[in-house]
């Protein structure tokens, strides 16, 4: 069965971080779905390219993805934390433990300012971490903990995109062919327990 992840869009969201995750997922033949976390399906993002959602988040309230890849952007995480739908929506997901996956300043600004992490391991961009209690903050390009997997900014975005896609698919193989392919030489999939 076909794997779909719902990405979070709000205006203002850091497009490389978005495009990145979106680009690995589809390779590896996961169904990703844009969603408008506003009343409009073009939204500028931080550097101001006008990209076009899916579909508004409000219309897909009732489904539930594999996973919520939720890109940064201080502008957007900013409306997402206050945004009453996008709380329920990853509170939905977590509660069914749905993958959870904040890049960048979204685990701090969106996952923390609402309670979300609850206690789990994460990381963050910057310094927002230190304004935390919600959860435990590790220095690391990509954390996991349980179904929370969040990574550090842009420049994990490559880590951080095909480790979600290998925990989606659990398929080794392709993964760390998708990761040869697209010469990112850093990514490794775990070795195999046996």
């Amino acid at each position: 069965m076909t794997k779909k992840v719902a990405v979070l869009l709000s205006e203002g969201f850091e497009e490389a971080e978005a495009v990145i995750v979106i680009d690995v997922l589809r390779r590896m033949e996961i169904e990703v779905e844009l969603l408008s976390c506003q009343d409009r399906l073009e939204l500028r993002s931080y550097h101001q390219i006008r990209m076009f959602a899916d579909a508004l988040l409000e219309r897909r309230m009732d489904q539930l993805y594999d996973a919520v890849v939720i890109p940064g952007g201080p502008q957007a995480t900013a409306a997402m934390a206050e945004n009453e739908l996008v709380v329920e929506f990853i509170r939905r997901h977590d509660r069914a433990a749905k993958l959870i996956c904040p890049l960048c300043s979204a685990a701090a600004r969106v996952l923390a300012a609402n309670k979300l992490l609850q206690g789990r391991r994460y990381v963050c961009s910057g310094d927002l971490h230190q304004e935390i209690e919600d959860g435990t903050y590790v220095a690391e390009r990509v954390v996991e903990d349980g179904n929370l997997i969040s990574g550090q900014g842009l420049g994990a975005a490559f880590d951080f995109a095909l480790t979600v896609a290998y925990r989606l698919t659990g398929d080794r193989t392709t993964t760390q062919e998708q990761a040869v392919h697209i010469y990112h030489e850093n990514w490794q999939a775990p070795q195999a327990v046996h």
